[in-house]
């Protein structure tokens, strides 16, 4: 007798924040592209209509009173449950029915398919050029770093299994939290899938919430802190070859005069050199120590994720 399978649940994921123009017609194209799934809108302290209308159009509306997109997606990986998450935005810039191929993936075994906007329609469609720039500008370095090829770090239209969205820590308060889903799932070799999706700009009416400058600054910040906790010995290794550097460069003059003149006449000079190569060798050490904690760290989170994985299997 052949067991009886349940049908997978799906959770449409849609963190919003004054979204009354773009937000209903959001949930009935999600309601309409993947039928029987739980449609979530997370009310961000929006001063508008943005709740009665996602609720009228049949969400489950909820609210965050922390401000900030990181606040909001750490609160529903937190409070729901379901086999497959698919994120998006309430802005109606991402299409509803590139969605049941990003469950399917999901379902087949990746652990986060990622919406790729970059690769189509984004450069075309998006009308701010410091946007484009800052995505070309944070793919090449972070692509660099972990020697991948995610062709798009920062898109907000995302799948997720169920093991990843309940062991994968979101620190981040606001936009940057994409960044920081990326460079996780990189450091930590999880399963990621890549698919195209056609981005469309934002409609008339529809404001962004994005600070180009202040959020761009937020973007780097965070590349900057993850780089130092996930990638530690070429961080530091950098940091404290450039200050060692540093510090040749001005012990090498005081020998130079040494060697000419059997004085030296900058002891200040001569102190400051040592004490530079001494934190420049100490910053190098610290790397080779928190690269080893770092790698402690993956086996752990790998051990933590299989026996999550295990004790869901065994549960159901």
């Amino acid at each position: 007798m052949q067991e009886k399978t349940e049908k997978p649940t799906v959770a449409v994921l849609l963190p919003c924040y004054n979204e009354e123009v773009t937000i209903g017609k959001v949930v009935q194209d999600f309601q309409a592209a993947l039928p029987g799934a739980d449609i979530y809108v997370y009310d961000n302290n929006s001063t508008d209509h943005t709740a009665q209308i996602a609720r009228d159009a049949g969400a489950i509306v909820r609210k965050e009173p922390r401000q900030g997109k990181g606040h909001v997606i750490r609160a529903m990986f937190e409070e729901i449950d379901a086999d497959v998450y698919v994120m998006a935005d309430g802005d109606d810039t991402y299409p509803a029915d590139a969605a049941p191929a990003m469950v399917q993936k999901v379902l087949e075994g990746y652990d986060m398919v990622i919406g790729d906007r970059l690769s189509s329609t984004y450069f075309k469609e998006n009308k701010r050029p410091f946007h484009n720039f800052g995505n070309r500008l944070v793919r090449g370095c972070i692509n660099r770093l972990f020697g991948a090829n995610v062709r798009d770090i920062m898109t907000g239209y995302r799948a997720f299994s169920f093991t990843y969205a309940k062991t994968y820590p979101v620190l981040s308060r606001g936009f940057e939290v994409e960044t920081e889903m990326t460079i996780h799932s990189l450091d930590k070799n999880v399963r990621l899938y890549e698919t195209p999706i056609q981005y469309r700009d934002r409609p008339a009416g529809s404001v962004s919430k994005l600070n180009t400058v202040g959020d761009g600054i937020r973007v780097m910040g965070t590349i900057f802190r993850l780089i130092r906790e996930y990638k530690p010995l070429p961080f530091f290794t950098v940091l404290g070859g450039l200050i060692g550097l540093a510090g040749a460069g001005f012990l090498g003059s005081v020998v130079a005069e040494f060697w000419a003149t059997g004085l030296v006449a900058r002891f200040p000079t001569l102190i400051v050199s040592v004490l530079l190569i001494m934190v420049g060798l100490l910053l190098i050490v610290s790397g080779v120590i928190l690269d080893v904690l770092a790698k402690k760290d993956r086996k752990q989170y790998l051990i933590d994720k299989n026996l999550f994985a295990y004790q869901k299997r065994h549960t159901h």
